[in-house]
């Protein structure tokens, strides 16, 4: 059995590459929705309902409710992942 090691350097990398398909998906045209629901933006991010409302509580990503629905504007989830995107510093 054959053990292969993981850097830091590769789980960044990991992170950036994930970070810039959500991205790209995000920037599809005009296909793309304006307003995405809850399910929508934990699916889209892979995230957890509690990661996304910490997400929301620490104003990281912006929200609009109407009733009991939350709804996130596409271009804001853009804005933040391209905000936090980073630099590998492999060579």
């Amino acid at each position: 059995m054959s053990v292969e090691l993981l850097t830091k350097e590769d789980l960044q990398q990991v992170k950036n590459e994930l970070l810039q398909e959500i991205s790209d998906l995000l920037l599809k045209g005009s296909e793309q929705k304006k307003w995405l629901k809850t399910d929508e933006v934990k699916k889209l991010l892979k995230i957890s309902p509690g990661t996304l409302q910490t997400l929301r509580v620490n104003g990281t990503l912006q929200f609009s409710r109407i009733g009991n629905i939350i709804y996130y504007d596409a271009e804001h989830i853009e804005k933040m992942l391209q905000k936090n995107l980073q630099k590998s510093n492999k060579l």
